[in-house]
């Protein structure tokens, strides 16, 4: 015990230096401008560009070392970059560089019967930390979004992605300050000792905010022991509906997609839920095609029946996020039975419906508990990129300050600035 809180005291007193750091250089980063912000995403995106080669060296040592850790197909798939997905990341800097700067909007003014001028206006959050895991794309995503929204940031990413997460703050600490902003304006805790995310979630007085990013025992962890204010990224079990007169094709089509696209994402589907009625006429078709994909299907007795590869679905299958190309299916009789299931299943996520029946369409959108409900497409389009925001901080679950995919605006606060001409209160 007394080794092990000399250990804690010992990481606080090496997190709470970079989070100074982070602290000193906020004010700075909040005042500057939106030509000298995106003058340092320019150069992050060139940055990334030119240095590929020295990404990708870091990440395969890293993908190395989970494959001798014993890291599953899913993780690895998380954990791995390739020059697409570093396209990706560069398309993803440029987005954001291209979006009015959320700084210094005004939110909504009116005047007062006594003549005074109230506004609502848009001002950076401080500093931001973020614990997330094996998602090197997740710390330039994070960074140039709180750059962009003039927040500092404090990164701290798990163990798995460590080398390629070293090797691209370095280049964004480099291309920030040749845009005359302080590198600590990005700062990546480098020792991924479980404690320095303890001492992250005590760091009251030097961050204003605190985002987990991963799994179910990360955010719960958080969300729990936190001493700053947090906001709540959610794992995803998420669900498909298919309705009583969906059109067949377009339904196989979307399960397809939302459950093989990427299969280790919070947005990809986990359970396909059938009307009864539909079920023998779609079910055997998209069954198949699903498990000529790889993927495993686990259903109820009348999936079963329809589908006799399909190994019997427990109570565990419905409550689980595989993310793995695994998918509880299960044949319900109606709408209101689809969103019941949701309810005692669901993390919040995004859910999705396909039909034609109009009345179906309002009652699922209106009575379903979820950042992003769809209607006839598929649920993996719930991402900062997709939605326009260019990146992502997270897709958060709950409902207070945001909700869904975390872009620019979600990363501001606001005040109220008051204009008189010399009025007191009487």
């Amino acid at each position: 015990m007394a080794g092990s809180q000399v250990n804690e005291e010992a990481i606080r007193a090496e997190v709470e230096p970079l989070a100074a750091s982070v602290r000193a250089a906020a004010p700075v980063l909040a005042l500057a401008s939106t030509g000298r912000k995106n003058q340092a995403l320019r150069a992050i995106a060139e940055a990334l560009d030119a240095k590929r080669a020295e990404i990708l060296r870091a990440n395969e040592r890293d993908l190395e070392a989970g494959r001798q850790a014993g890291l599953s197909s899913a993780l690895l798939d998380r954990l791995m970059l390739n020059d697409k997905r570093i396209d990706g990341i560069i398309e993803g800097v440029n987005q954001v560089m291209a979006l009015p700067d959320p700084v210094g909007e005004i939110v909504s003014g009116w005047r007062r019967p006594n003549g005074l001028e109230i506004r609502m206006v848009r001002v950076p959050l401080g500093v931001v930390g973020i614990i997330y895991e094996a998602r090197p794309n997740v710390t330039v995503d994070v960074a140039v979004l709180c750059l962009k929204a003039g927040n500092a940031v404090l990164l701290r990413g798990g163990k798995e992605a460590i080398n390629a997460n070293i090797v691209l703050a370095d280049i964004m600490r480099a291309a920030i300050t040749d845009a005359g902003l302080p590198a600590d304006s990005v700062q990546l805790i480098r020792n991924t000792d479980r404690a320095t995310a303890r001492a992250m979630m005590g760091l009251v007085g030097y961050l204003d905010v605190l985002v987990p990013r991963g799994g179910h025992s990360l955010i719960r962890t958080v969300v729990e022991n936190a001493r700053v204010p947090v906001i709540e990224t959610g794992e995803g079990n998420c669900h498909l509906y298919v309705d009583y007169n969906a059109d067949v094709k377009m339904a196989e089509e979307i399960a397809f997609n939302a459950k093989t696209q990427r299969p280790s994402v919070c947005n990809a589907i986990e359970t396909l839920l059938v009307q009864r009625d539909i079920a023998p006429g779609f079910l055997p078709s998209a069954c198949a095609r699903l498990a000529a994909g790889g993927v495993e299907i686990r259903g109820c007795p009348e999936t079963v029946a329809l589908f006799t590869p399909a190994k019997p679905a427990t109570e565990e299958d419905w409550a689980t996020e595989y993310l793995a190309l695994i998918l509880a299916v299960k044949v319900v009789a109606n709408v209101d039975e689809a969103i019941a299931h949701i309810a005692r299943y669901g993390t919040r996520n995004s859910e999705g419906i396909v039909s034609n029946d109009h009345a179906n369409i309002e009652k699922f959108t209106r009575e379903v508990d979820a950042a992003a409900v769809y209607v006839n497409a598929s649920t993996r389009f719930t991402d900062g990129f997709e939605f326009g925001f260019g990146a992502e901080l997270g897709v958060s679950t709950q409902k207070l300050h945001v909700r869904g995919p975390i872009g620019l605006a979600a990363l501001t606060s606001s005040r109220y600035v008051v204009v008189g001409t010399g009025q007191v209160r009487s």
